[in-house]
């Protein structure tokens, strides 16, 4: 056997996609389970079954796990949407969140503390899960542009994405109810939609 064969033979075979994604659902599992403090990678090993080793070599720390988690399993792909018009697009991104409200509503309101407490999470949720996740968004907005309904970026679309999330979060403090879809599209016919065309 020559060298390079050799190293062919032992060099691990990469990970497949779905097997990836059954590892990220596996993690979510456990952090709705046990909460983000207690959240062990030998936990998430447990359910995934596989070794601690695995989840390692794909994500080097809790941190970086839980945000890619969240990233994989997220239920709106903003970038996959494109109805013809930003209305459309709006409520068809807003009544995917609604599908996902009753437990990533909990899920994400629970991780904001450790958010606060931890740096590397702070970081990791931000650089992997929300900042392309606000670039998808605002490429709503973008496409709109492209179509002309709208002349040019609106300030308001810098804003689409903490105003979006903060109404989905704090309906269950405001009116002890999860935002379900009525509510959301409520939310962007009176409240979003006018700040992006009036802007």
């Amino acid at each position: 056997m020559t060298g390079g064969t050799r190293g062919a033979a032992l060099r691990r075979p990469r990970m497949s996609p779905d097997r990836a994604l059954e590892l990220l659902n596996a993690a979510l599992d456990a952090l709705r389970e046990v909460g983000y403090e207690a959240l062990t990678m030998d936990l998430v090993a447990s359910l995934a079954r596989c070794s601690k080793a695995t989840l390692y070599r794909q994500w080097p720390s809790k941190p970086q796990l839980v945000a890619a988690a969240l990233y994989a399993t997220r239920p709106v792909k903003a970038a996959d949407i494109n109805t013809g018009t930003l209305r459309g697009d709006l409520l068809t991104m807003v009544e995917l969140v609604a599908t996902h409200a009753q437990k990533d509503t909990a899920l994400l309101a629970a991780l904001g503390h450790a958010v606060l407490a931890d740096e590397e999470l702070a970081v990791a949720v931000r650089t992997t899960l929300l900042e392309p996740a606000c670039v998808e968004l605002v490429g709503l907005v973008d496409r709109a542009v492209e179509r002309g309904e709208l002349p040019t970026r609106p300030a308001a679309s810098s804003f689409l994405p903490q105003l979006l999330l903060s109404a989905v979060f704090t309906r269950p403090l405001f009116d002890g109810d999860i935002a379900d879809a009525d509510y959301l599209t409520k939310c962007v016919d009176h409240a979003l939609l006018p700040a992006l065309l009036h802007s």
